[in-house]
C-alpha cells in the first residue's frame, strides 16, 4: 500500500475544503476502498474520515423515510420503520454483506462500492475502468458475472450494491454537499452506464459528499421484495438480483417498479417489464411478458448467457411470492 495522509474531518467545511486537493477520498467505514489501495487499485494521496460529521441516522414521516449516509447498514437493516415500510431496502440491506461488514459499511459507501470484476480487482490486468485505453479482457474472457445488459465495447462489469438495486426500485433521491453548494440527484440518473468513458461511474463531481438518501413511502414500497441469487447462500455478491415494488387493485397490477442488480453496469430499471406487467393480472401469463420484456436488449457473452432465463425466473419467484402476500 502507497503511503498516504489521513484527516479526521469534524466539520462539513473541512471535508470539503480538504477534498479540492487532487487524489483525495473520504472514507466512512472503509470496507471497500482499503482493500482496492491495499490490492494496488486505488492510490489516493490524502484520506479523509467523515465519520465525525453529523450525517448518520434514520428519520421517518409520513410521506419518507430519511436515511443518512453515514448510516450503518445494519443499523438501517434493523430499524422498525425500514422493516415496516421500505421491506425491500431491510431485505437487500441483509442480503448485500456479512454482518461484520454490515457492522462498518456505511450507506454512502455502499452506494459507492467499485465493481467486482475481476479483471478490474486485478492491478496486473488491463481493464478500461481503472486504466481508460487499456483494454476490456472480460469481452472476450472470463465473463460469468458480467452484464447481459447496458455494456459496451469498452465494458462490461455489472454494478455490485444490492443498497443501490433497492433504492433504485423504490426511486429514491441522493442528496450531496460540494464546494459549490447541495445538490438532490434521482438515483435513476446518479449511476452512468460505461459508453466510452468506463471509469466513469457516477455523476458526483471531484470532492462531493453523499449526506442522505430520501426514500418516499408509496403503496408501491409497502408491496415490495429482494431476492437475490448467488453461488453460495452467504456474504455473496448477485448473480442476478431482483428488486420488485408492485401495488394490486381489483387483482390487478395497477403500479408496478422493477429493478435489477448482477445483469448491468449500473442498477438497471426496466420500464418495458413494468409496463407489461400494469393493468394485467398478475398471474404466469404476465409475468412471463414481464420477463421476456426486460431481456429483449440483452447481450450475453460466452460465459453468461444463462443469465438470461435466470433473471426471468428470479423476477417470476419474486412476483409469485409478492402475488401471495398482495
Amino acid at each position: 500500500m502507497d503511503d498516504f495522509a489521513y484527516t479526521r474531518a469534524d466539520r462539513a467545511e473541512t471535508a470539503l475544503h480538504l477534498a479540492t486537493q487532487p487524489r483525495t477520498r473520504f472514507i466512512a467505514g472503509g470496507t471497500d476502498i482499503l482493500k482496492l489501495m491495499k490490492d494496488g487499485v486505488e492510490r489516493p494521496e490524502h484520506l479523509i474520515d467523515v465519520n465525525a460529521l453529523p450525517l448518520d441516522g434514520v428519520r421517518e414521516t409520513r410521506q419518507r423515510i430519511e436515511l443518512g449516509a453515514l448510516s450503518r447498514m445494519s443499523d438501517v437493516a434493523a430499524h422498525p420503520a425500514v422493516r415496516r415500510r421500505l421491506p425491500v431496502l431491510a431485505q437487500a440491506l441483509l442480503a448485500g454483506a456479512s454482518p461484520q461488514l454490515r457492522n462498518m459499511a456505511s450507506l454512502g459507501g455502499n452506494l459507492l462500492q467499485r465493481t467486482q470484476c475481476w479483471y478490474f480487482r486485478d492491478a496486473a490486468m488491463p481493464c478500461n475502468k481503472r486504466s481508460p485505453g487499456s483494454g476490456c479482457p472480460a469481452i472476450e474472457g472470463r465473463n460469468r458475472w458480467h452484464a447481459i445488459l447496458g455494456g459496451s465495447d469498452r465494458c462490461i462489469a455489472v454494478h455490485p450494491s444490492d443498497l443501490a438495486v433497492a433504492l433504485t426500485a423504490l426511486q429514491a433521491t441522493v442528496h450531496t454537499l460540494h464546494a459549490d453548494g447541495p445538490r438532490q440527484i434521482p438515483i435513476a440518473d446518479f449511476y452512468l452506464l460505461p459508453g466510452d468513458t468506463p471509469h466513469r461511474e457516477t455523476v458526483l463531481r471531484p470532492g462531493e459528499l453523499i449526506t442522505k438518501i430520501d426514500v418516499p413511502i408509496t403503496s408501491l414500497a409497502a408491496g415490495s421484495r429482494y431476492l437475490k441469487v448467488r453461488d453460495r447462500a452467504m456474504f455473496e455478491f448477485a448473480v442476478v438480483s431482483v428488486a420488485a415494488c408492485i401495488q394490486l387493485r381489483d387483482g390487478e397490477v395497477s403500479q408496478a417498479s422493477l429493478a435489477f442488480g448482477g445483469v448491468a453496469p449500473r442498477p438497471w430499471r426496466s420500464p418495458a417489464a413494468e409496463q407489461a406487467l400494469t393493468g394485467r393480472p398478475l398471474n404466469t401469463a404476465s409475468i412471463r411478458a414481464a420477463g421476456a420484456a426486460l431481456v429483449r436488449e440483452a447481450r450475453p457473452r460466452q460465459d453468461n448467457a444463462f443469465k438470461v432465463p435466470l433473471v426471468q425466473r428470479a423476477l417470476a419467484e419474486a412476483l409469485g411470492r409478492l402475488g401471495e402476500t398482495g
